[in-house]
């Protein structure tokens, strides 16, 4: 390898072995999941460093700015990271652009390796106590209907589980047809605005540098380019991947997807634009909770739960990670 990822933990593997690894490595955003060894990114480059498997003994989701200073309320950015805790007790942290790469990483490392936790010691015990005050909320003893109920979408779950690109397909593209779909047109026009004025001073810019009238035009060119980058970044533009009728295009196609997959299971409980597993839990809950006890009755209850959350409400983290989910799919389809 013109590069060979170097090693962090205690442990090191043969070059031809360490080769053979990476070239074979799933890849996620930026770092990387091989046979013998994860791969982890620099701050320049992906897959820059590994640790074997053996040597690793706990993978978690960091969140720095926790979605711009998580309060419990409302969505905003944020700038996740992975950390790969070692044996030796050292701690490395991969920085990812988008979180559900980091949420895509962690439940590939617990289908492969489920000997190794997915969660911090302090949320490990967090998840607990939110799990004994979950556990308080729910009826002890419940109908033979909600019982039936119960097994009806547990059963529903388990499948859509075998199948997971169902539900992140349907998330995915809700959240991508939310996003383009909620650019208002000033800020369209806005955005048209800078880039054609950015492109106009990079033109001039460089003509006036080939002419080689003075130095100053190299500012026209350096503002120019700025102003391209920022609109770039800001995703407000319409692209081939970005623009309505390609995003509407993703979603009908993971809802036909969806349909095509839910169609071997008889009167399943949600329709297919709601095919995901965090939905049937909400449902779950709901029976739980003995609000229902019907899995008609416990969609209907869902639904108006699921809509009465905004940035109004104060929820917990685990609970915003299932909304924000969810929530887009409910969205898009205007709760129908």
């Amino acid at each position: 390898m013109i590069l060979a990822p170097v090693a962090v933990g205690n442990q090191r593997l043969n070059d031809k072995i360490l080769a053979e690894d990476k070239k074979h490595c799933r890849k996620i955003g930026p770092c990387g999941m091989g046979e013998k060894a994860v791969y982890l990114n620099s701050f320049f480059l992906d897959r820059r460093y590994y640790a074997v498997w053996s040597d690793v003994r706990r993978v978690f989701k960091r969140i720095a700015m926790s979605r711009g200073g998580f309060s419990g309320k409302g969505i905003f950015g944020s700038i996740p990271y992975l950390v790969v805790q070692l044996s030796s007790g050292r701690e490395l942290s991969c920085n990812f652009k988008y979180e559900d790469e980091v949420d895509e990483f962690l439940r590939a490392v617990q289908s492969a390796h489920p000997e190794i936790p997915i969660h911090s010691q302090e949320a490990e015990h967090r998840l607990a106590a939110a799990r004994a005050r979950e556990e308080a909320r729910y009826v002890k003893q419940l109908s033979d209907t909600a019982r039936t109920s119960l097994t009806t979408l547990r059963e529903a779950r388990s499948y859509l589980e075998a199948c997971p690109e169902i539900g992140e397909d349907l998330s995915r593209t809700a959240r991508n047809k939310r996003s383009v779909d909620g650019v208002k047109t000033s800020n369209l026009l806005m955005a048209w605005g800078i880039l054609l004025v950015s492109v106009l001073l990079t033109v001039i810019g460089v003509a006036s540098l080939i002419a080689g009238k003075s130095s100053w035009p190299l500012y026209f060119v350096l503002f120019g380019f700025a102003g391209i980058f920022f609109i770039s970044g800001a995703g407000i533009i319409p692209t081939g991947r970005r623009s309505r009728k390609a995003v509407q295009a993703d979603w009908d196609k993971a809802v036909a997807k969806a349909e095509a997959y839910i169609a071997e299971v008889p009167s399943f409980p949600v329709p297919p634009q709601y095919a995901h597993p965090a939905v049937l839990d909400r449902m779950i809950r709901v029976i739980r909770e003995g609000k229902a006890e019907t899995v008609d009755k416990a969609f209907i209850l869902m639904k108006e739960e699921l809509k009465g959350l905004d940035h109004t409400k104060t929820v917990s983290q685990e609970e915003y990670d299932e909304i924000v989910l969810v929530k887009p799919m409910f969205r898009v389809m205007n709760y129908q």
